[in-house]
């Protein structure tokens, strides 16, 4: 089976921040893809910007570089390589002077005609120098789009600036905040599931739903990010963007229809249905962490403050959170959301439990009853299951097995799976603001993290140690279990 391509319109990417690691491990293989695919139309370019001194060979140079090392093994194709390369350009800008951009404009100007994409794939704090500089040099025509990384503030006071910083040079309808996990297939297949389905929709509600687990783990540590997570932890780095993201797509209404404004209409209506978190309840529904040392992977590890090599740090690797929705649907349902770093592995899935059954006709003899589950798993092997009880096969009586109906993504459709900045980078060109963050989303989530960031600081809420290797600390485990549940840990 094999998905229909269909080419975007011819297009300029000028990625700020191209000779960086997030185009030399994302962008640039992701574009390469998108070629080999034929989603391209001619003439298209992409352009790197930043501030190091290269040549176009240079670039094509580190270009080739980057897909050698990042491509898996098959994808490098000598001639789609040179094709791809042939399409890079560089030009080196200073994003708080003057220098270089007129260069920029003349290379630009070649393809008026065509979209015209600025990929910011820099600090965040220059975020709104590049935007007033691309708009003081008129590089902004009617078919020009603008890609912002997270982060987008660190709370909501700086959320709002950055984004008041980027809206004077851009309108809304250009601006496409970007989270990379609502591009994951697995993402949007839960779209599919709920509303594509007659199967599940009924049933997903407070009157059938006992309760919602989110786990994003991570079994890496700082990975040379030290600088920024330690001013950030795991409630900005991921609970604000991607898990909330996830929450919202779990948990929102039916939209009139998939069209962007429709689908991002209803996620907000989540956001603002969150019940509050402060310094009133913060301690009781939610946990910190921080990793020690320990073992991950293949060996040893360093803890926290070691990697940090500053001594004290009250930042959390580790949170997690028990959510609760105030409307119709999600009454009464907790959401339990948790994310880490050296955690037992890597993992990001979407758990839903449904209610038991309300009496069971077997005896004792056939086995403990399980709720049915249905797990979402988002990485590393994307795919859905549902668990069922069923008969185990054979004579002897009624002896009932829980088992689950999988579906792997690789194996049922044999095809390569993209990347999510595949998806992403050609929903820019078409302008597709579906799976991208409008302004009022980004500042209702820090309206909700906000508070509880305040109320860890009003209460001083410490971070509990867990050691690497495991599921975090203890008081994780406390907070679903005195519930009377339990988390799905499962890799």
């Amino acid at each position: 089976m094999s998905s229909q391509i269909i080419p975007v319109e011819p297009f300029d990417y000028v990625v700020f921040g191209g000779s960086g690691d997030l185009a030399e491990r994302k962008l640039l293989p992701a574009l390469y893809h998108r070629q080999i695919e034929g989603q391209f139309s001619e003439p298209t370019r992409v352009i790197g910007a930043s501030r190091s001194p290269l040549t176009d060979e240079e670039y094509r140079k580190f270009a080739r570089d980057a897909l050698k090392e990042h491509l898996k093994k098959g994808e490098y194709d000598e001639a789609e390589v040179e094709k791809f390369c042939a399409r890079l350009y560089y030009v080196s800008v200073d994003a708080r002077t003057d220098s270089g951009w007129d260069q920029l404009k003349k290379l630009l100007d070649e393809g008026k005609e065509r979209v015209r994409a600025f990929y910011l794939a820099v600090a965040p704090g220059i975020f709104g120098d590049i935007s007033q500089k691309i708009h003081d040099h008129k590089l902004i025509t009617k078919s020009t789009r603008i890609v912002v990384e997270k982060p987008i503030g660190r709370d909501l006071a700086s959320a709002l600036q950055l984004n008041d910083t980027i809206g004077r040079a851009f309108k809304e309808e250009q601006i496409f905040r970007i989270d990379h996990y609502l591009g994951k297939e697995t993402v949007q297949n839960l779209m599919a599931l709920r509303f594509a389905n007659a199967l599940y929709e009924p049933l997903w509600n407070a009157n059938y739903i006992d309760h919602v687990q989110i786990t994003v783990a991570e079994s890496v540590g700082l990975e040379g990010r030290a600088g920024y997570y330690d001013t950030a932890g795991a409630l900005r780095d991921m609970v604000q963007n991607h898990i909330l993201q996830l929450l919202c797509l779990t948990a929102m209404e039916v939209p009139s229809s998939m069209d962007s404004e429709a689908v991002r209409d209803e996620k907000l209506k989540v956001l603002r249905a969150l019940k509050p978190l402060n310094a009133s309840n913060v301690e009781q529904a939610t946990v910190r962490g921080q990793y020690r040392a320990g073992a991950s992977g293949s060996g040893p590890v360093k803890g926290y403050l070691e990697e940090l090599e500053g001594g004290v740090s009250n930042t959390e690797t580790f949170v997690a959170i028990k959510a609760e929705i105030n409307n119709w649907r999600w009454a009464g349902v907790p959401f339990y959301i948790r994310t880490g770093k050296r955690l037992t592995g890597r993992m990001s899935e979407i758990v839903i439990t449904f209610k038991p059954i309300p009496h069971a006709i077997f005896d004792q003899a056939a086995g403990r009853i399980v709720a049915n589950q249905l797990i979402i798993r988002l990485q590393p092997d994307e795919g859905v299951k549902q668990s069922l009880m069923i008969k185990d096969p054979g004579p002897g009586g009624m002896r009932l097995r829980n088992v689950s109906l999988d579906m792997s993504f690789a194996q049922a459709f044999n095809v390569r799976n993209p990347d999510a900045y595949e998806r992403l980078l050609m929903d820019v060109i078409r302008s597709n603001q579906t799976l991208f963050m409008r302004r009022d989303e980004v500042e209702a989530a820090w309206k909700w993290v906000d508070p509880i960031l305040k109320g860890w600081e009003t209460t001083g809420q410490q971070v509990q140690g867990y050691t690497a290797g495991t599921w975090g600390p203890s008081q994780a485990i406390a907070l679903i279990e005195r519930d009377g549940r339990t988390w799905h840990d499962e890799i």
